[in-house]
């Protein structure tokens, strides 16, 4: 006899998890209401509950990587069983650190910025981040998130990070250390609609359809608490040659002195050490619109002067591999600097490998007129880091004739939680 129809999954999910965000949204007594969405989430990552979504026969959909039995085998809704995770697909979502920093940059990525609502209390804010922490916990994991009506498309996790920061408006709204925004440089002709936001969602996939599902969920989840502000996506080469960093769209290779993960040098530049940001990054994200027009038609010579890099290695002018250190100080046969003066890579120089900043850039094309590079930068202090490199390029840099900072935003990461735990709970409680 055929199976009587089931309820689509994740209906009556969709339906209590919106009144849990609305009635914590406006209930009296926030402590109370965030303390029963936190129960209820906790009790539904451990425990199937009515509305999660299920396979035909009535069992939940199981956690990337566990056993798969005949009887209880996770099906898609047509009744297929679901295929396992190919190796090497998912990113640990625990740990002291988010993932997402120190993580290999994946093909796409996707930055979503949010304005809290004026009504987003400090225990609205923790509400939020236990919500989200749930959705990015089982997505990156390869399982749907709750009241997830597409169960399928959170299949394949193709590495997907899910990383959580606060701007100045949610670390004033929580009663955090105050943040502090950047100073305005003199080559900014920075657009509103590019910058600031109070909350930052940074997703990072190689699968962009992964990316899109995982941005939806992670949207319709902060409706009660907050709204989009902007969405900046971003792509990286998947394809490249062993052994060299990634391209840029102006064609250079871009990210070659970077602090490594697992070295002390990575650690002391990246997260920070002590106070009550500790074990967290800050992130500078910036839009940088390239002139590429304007740099089609300058000659290779002058490109790689300007730069003071090979286009096609990536050496330094005065080496012969990406890696090899730059000789600032040789000079030509009739006595000036071999990499100039004003060359980018010399005013962008930090000798101290523990002041140097962890650069995840990705390449963006909103059309001809709108092409550039999102610029995201990880440090444990910005203004000895980002802001004192910046202040030198701003000055001089024979690079800025072909490019202009467009977007700019400041965010706190916070650091990693447990399995029972939730971004921002250290903060927060």
């Amino acid at each position: 006899m055929a199976a009587e129809p089931r309820e689509r999954p994740g209906v009556r999910g969709a339906v209590s998890r919106r009144r849990l965000l609305i009635g914590g949204a406006v209930a009296a007594g926030g402590v109370a209401a965030g303390g029963a969405v936190a129960v209820t989430l906790t009790d539904r990552a451990a425990t199937p509950q009515a509305g999660e979504p299920l396979g035909t026969a009535g069992e939940p959909l199981a956690t990337a990587g566990e056993p798969r039995t005949t009887a209880g085998e996770p099906r898609t809704t047509a009744g297929e069983p679901l295929a396992t995770i190919p190796a090497g697909q998912v990113v640990p979502f625990h740990g002291d650190h988010q993932a997402g920093v120190a993580t290999p940059p994946q093909a796409h990525a996707a930055f979503l910025a949010f304005t809290l609502m004026p009504s987003t209390t400090r225990e609205g804010l923790a509400r939020l981040l236990k919500l989200l922490t749930d959705d990015a916990r089982r997505l990156t994991q390869g399982r749907p998130a709750l009241a997830d009506t597409e169960p399928g498309l959170a299949e394949l996790p193709g590495n997907l990070t899910v990383t959580f920061g606060l701007g100045p408006g949610a670390m004033r709204a929580a009663a955090l250390p105050r943040l502090r925004p950047l100073p305005r440089f003199t080559i900014d002709r920075l657009q509103e609609r590019w910058s600031g936001g109070d909350l930052l969602v940074q997703l990072c996939c190689d699968d962009p359809v992964t990316l899109a599902h995982a941005q939806r969920m992670i949207v319709k989840d902060t409706r009660s608490f907050a709204k989009l502000a902007w969405v900046q996506k971003g792509f990286r080469q998947a394809t490249q040659r062993p052994g060299l960093t990634q391209r840029n769209l102006m064609g250079q290779l871009d990210g070659t002195v970077n602090p490594q993960p697992g070295t002390p040098g990575f650690d002391r530049a990246v997260w920070i050490g002590d106070g009550p940001l500790r074990g967290g990054t800050m992130l500078v994200l910036r839009r940088i619109r390239m002139h590429l027009d304007r740099w089609d038609a300058a000659d290779s010579a002058a490109k790689e002067f300007t730069v003071g890099r090979r286009l096609d290695t990536g050496a330094p002018l005065t080496g012969t591999h990406e890696h090899d250190e730059p000789d600032y100080g040789r000079l030509t046969e009739l006595g000036f600097p071999v990499i100039a003066d004003e060359a980018h890579i010399r005013r962008a120089h930090v000798a101290d490998p523990g002041l140097r900043m962890l650069r995840r850039a990705y390449n963006y094309d909103d059309g001809p007129d709108d092409i550039g590079l999102l610029f995201a930068a990880y440090q444990a202090d910005v203004e000895t880091q980002f802001t004192a490199v910046q202040r030198r390029l701003a000055e001089v840099d024979l690079l800025n004739e072909w490019t202009t900072p467009v977007g700019s935003a400041v965010f706190y990461l916070p650091p990693g939680c447990g399995e029972g735990g939730w971004i921002g709970e250290r903060l927060l409680t």
